[in-house]
């Protein structure tokens, strides 16, 4: 999963940049409002975390940018303001959640966990597909309850795909929601980390559809 993460604060934003990438998720960042709102315009984030005190356009000018160009990520507000009035005017320009700060990281990473849950109309904590289960809060991947060991970008791929069961994924899309901006992508690496994910799983829930992409499924009975 890939996060923008829009801060101009350097000691906060190398913080919540750092934790996030601990969790397994891609991150870009902006420090200010005009490279958040071109980015996040222009690339396909999975949540974005939101501060509304920025310099040169402010986060709920981004925020009303967005929703007015039916860009519909899943965003959350970060702010110094804690006032019942400033919360209300976030969630009416459009975003999905609110954090006031001073706040511990934990409850940071649960809420985007959250965001994206919902965003993909999960409520569970865990995903689920046949045999194969993924907790996205403790990073477990376990095969009919035994765990499985997976490289960060393994559990990426996988992470993504059980959040969007029975769809057709691209390698142009896994690569843009596994690797941040900046990072040297090369779609090919996707069919190596599909591979080692079927032979680590054992079970055949992966299937390639030609041409197109892979796509999650239970295995058949």
């Amino acid at each position: 999963m890939r996060i923008l993460l829009v801060e101009d604060e350097p000691t906060l934003a190398a913080q919540i940049h750092a934790s996030l990438v601990d969790a397994g998720y891609a991150v870009d960042t902006a420090a200010d409002g005009i490279d958040g709102w071109h980015l996040g315009a222009e690339e396909p984030y999975d949540a974005v975390v939101l501060d509304l005190g920025l310099p040169s356009l402010d986060g709920l000018s981004v925020l009303r940018r967005w929703r007015a160009a039916q860009v519909n990520l899943p965003v959350l507000i970060l702010t110094a303001r804690d006032s019942w009035t400033d919360k209300v005017e976030g969630i009416d320009a459009g975003a999905d959640d609110y954090l006031a700060k001073p706040f511990r990281m934990e409850e940071l990473l649960a809420r985007i966990r959250a965001l994206i849950r919902r965003a993909h109309g999960m409520a569970a904590p865990e995903q689920a597909c046949g045999p194969v289960r993924l907790n996205a809060r403790t990073g477990v991947v376990t095969v009919d309850g035994a765990a499985v060991v997976l490289t960060a970008h393994e559990f990426k791929v996988l992470d993504y795909l059980m959040h969007h069961p029975g769809t057709i994924i691209s390698k142009a899309v896994l690569t843009e929601h596994i690797y941040a901006q900046d990072f040297d992508r090369d779609s090919n690496t996707i069919e190596v980390f599909v591979g080692r994910l079927r032979r680590k799983l054992g079970v055949d829930v992966i299937e390639t559809v030609r041409g197109q992409g892979y796509r999650l499924r239970p295995p058949t009975a």
